[in-house]
């Protein structure tokens, strides 16, 4: 199996680390792993003991297991196996509880006997949990310890549920969970609120007694906590940095949770590079940014002191890649997004012409337009461009339930006072609010509910895009099939919703099409949309004229932005536009103050999307750029 530069070591890094281009090589491989356990162990007459793990991370290795099993005949008869880790308290009914997890995901696809499953009890009497907990390291040590531990890693660099403070030679024990270990886990529970506070868990000290530890982790969101995991100092403020004390660990990760390791992130201070353009361009906004000096203030000795000085050796001087550079961020910068008509735009970010583009701006969202690149839409629209916007799913479910029953009110009251009461609203209104009353956490509304919430989104966007100044016409819900289709099933086909976007597109025929490129998105919903874009342009450029003057540009949202070296086209905002942008996410008023979903970050979006422009801006003036009020930033997809 391929591997990204074969367990490579740097002096950066405390632990043995392999990277596989993907989750699913990887996956793979610990599975392949433990069912080696398990067959060494069958020859020996002897019974394999694994310590498991949930959570997204496991969940590809849980689904080889069970191939191997049903294709391959791996058996699980001598296994047993010890969970990590349980909420407190928690039914092992309930749909959050970790029994469900580990029998939808493994245990019931298996032979495994089922007294031979081990699981931390979330039932008992809160007096009866310390006894319990000395039990289940009995139990484990009477088999002859753990075979392996598989973990994953929280965002608090927890492994189990030892969160921050926990000892190193902690054992199996009831914890209190950290307020971000909660916000992580509240769209499961359908709000933090409902998150239990605390949970039970293995200890470190248990996690160490392991013969092999297995430390997995996927995706770009994990990769600022497995840096400091696997270069930082060891503090019992990052749990998972105790891991680099044990001579039986691995990390495990795909090629976006490594990406902030030093190794790939930076890797002119580990190793000797090719020095590239996108790589030259990296290192010396890096550089720049690290010694905060404008990048025309860079000298010779600065790229010798910070192991780069191959870079000037072989294309220096300083000043030669300074200027170099400086160049090419400079020509990012542009107040015309559509293209400025008449002029050479050989080093501009878009075409001149034609004069006037067709534009569609993608929202993933019925939000996501104006959070995002809400100066952009408003410059399109003022530069005469024909802007068209298509809010890709209803949104339906950041609506809080008060809302509805307010709309209701309103509609109610309406009703009498035109004398047009015929007393269906009424009955909506009575049947949602009872229903609202017993609803339980993460339960999916009525259709009738659903309905509702979707239409206050709608009017929202439409107050939106009208602020910024689109005609009726070009305002378009698309109403994705698979985003209700997903309350209900987790199997779902695109197809429908492939079909739809080139409709939509062939009716348009785009020069542009921006689209949200941010796939920290914490409810997954703008790398669906952006997959299903994808292919809709995929496919029709096999086929339509159109498409091959039609270029995509991505923006990200209120979660990210793009580093400084990738940015292509950074359009600048003055103040009075950033007010215009203000007033434009004002709109959305169920999305005020605090929204339904609001992800880690208290701000609210409109501050943080202000706050995220006014910090694009304040990095390029740091590079001794033009200093700008603010900057919407965008990378454009190479097809």
């Amino acid at each position: 199996m391929a591997r990204l530069n074969l367990l490579e070591e740097t002096r950066f890094e405390k632990v043995p680390v392999t990277v596989y281009p993907t989750q699913g090589e990887a996956s793979i491989q610990v599975a392949q792993r433990i069912a080696k356990i398990i067959t060494d162990k069958q020859a020996k007459g002897e019974k394999a003991v694994l310590g498991l793990a949930t959570g997204a991370t496991p969940v590809k290795v849980y689904k080889e297991l069970v191939r191997m099993h049903n294709e391959e005949g791996l058996s699980f008869n001598n296994v047993v196996t010890f969970n990590l880790d349980e909420y407190y308290p928690m039914q092992p009914t309930a749909e959050q509880s970790y029994v469900v997890f580990m029998n939808k995901n493994l245990f019931d696809h298996i032979d495994i006997p089922k007294e031979n499953i081990n699981i931390p009890d979330g039932t008992l009497a809160s007096e009866d949990v310390q006894a319990y907990c000395m039990a289940y390291e009995q139990k484990i040590s009477s088999l002859g310890g753990l075979d392996i531990q598989i973990l994953g890693i929280g965002r608090t660099g927890h492994i189990g549920f030892n969160e921050p403070g926990s000892a190193p030679n902690s054992g199996t024990r009831l914890v209190t969970l950290d307020d971000l270990t909660r916000r992580d886990a509240s769209r499961d529970f359908g709000g933090k609120e409902n998150v239990p506070t605390k949970a039970i868990t293995m200890g470190v000290g248990t996690i160490f007694k392991a013969k092999e530890i297995v430390l997995m982790a996927w995706n770009e969101k994990k990769a600022e906590i497995v840096k400091k995991a696997v270069e930082g100092e060891i503090s019992s403020d990052i749990p998972a940095t105790y891991l680099q004390m044990s001579d039986n660990v691995e990390f495990i990760l795909d090629q976006d949770a490594a990406s902030a390791l030093t190794r790939f992130n930076l890797p002119w201070l580990a190793h000797d590079v090719v020095w590239e353009a996108t790589l030259v361009k990296k290192a010396v906004v890096w550089l720049s940014l690290h010694l905060d000096k404008a990048i025309l203030k860079l000298t010779d000795d600065d790229y010798n002191n910070n192991g780069m000085a191959q870079l000037i050796t072989e294309q220096g001087p300083a000043y030669s890649i300074n200027i170099r550079i400086f160049n090419e961020l400079q020509r990012t910068i542009t107040g015309w997004p559509g293209g400025k008509p008449g002029v050479d735009d050989s080093n501009r970010p878009e075409r001149a012409e034609p004069a006037r583009k067709n534009v569609i701006l993608l929202s993933p969202h019925p939000d996501d337009d104006v959070i995002s690149m809400g100066g952009t839409f408003i410059r399109l629209a003022d530069q005469g461009h024909n802007v068209h916007v298509a809010y890709q799913t209803s949104g339906n479910t950041a609506v809080w339930d008060d809302d509805v029953l307010r709309y209701l009110e309103f509609v109610q009251d309406f009703a009498v006072a035109v004398e047009d009461d015929n007393g269906v609203t009424r009955k909506i209104y009575d049947d949602s609010r009872e229903f609202f009353k017993i609803k339980k956490p993460n339960q999916v509304d009525p259709e009738i509910v659903r309905t509702i919430k979707g239409l206050i989104r709608k009017g929202e966007a439409i107050a939106g895009a009208r602020f910024v100044g689109l005609p009726d016409e070009n305002i378009h819900f698309m109403d994705l099939p698979f985003y209700d289709r997903g309350k209900f099933s987790k199997e779902v086909d695109f197809e429908d919703d492939i079909q739809q976007t080139m409709e939509l597109l062939r009716q348009v025929k785009p020069h542009q099409v921006f689209a949200a490129g941010d796939f920290a998105d914490p409810h997954g919903t703008h790398k669906v949309c952006f997959d299903i874009l994808l292919e809709a342009l995929i496919r029709l450029r096999k086929t339509d004229e159109w498409t091959k003057d039609c270029w995509l540009w991505l923006y990200r949202g209120a979660w990210h932005e793009y580093p400084i070296h990738e940015i292509e086209m950074a359009v600048p905002l003055s103040p009075q536009e950033v007010k215009r942008k203000r007033l434009a996410i004002f709109k959305h008023q169920s999305q005020k103050d605090l929204p339904v979903f609001p992800g880690d970050d208290p701000r609210e979006f409109w501050v943080r999307a202000e706050d995220r422009t006014s910090e694009t801006a304040g990095l390029y003036h740091q590079l001794g750029l033009a200093n700008y009020e603010a900057i919407e930033a965008f990378v454009r997809w190479k097809f």
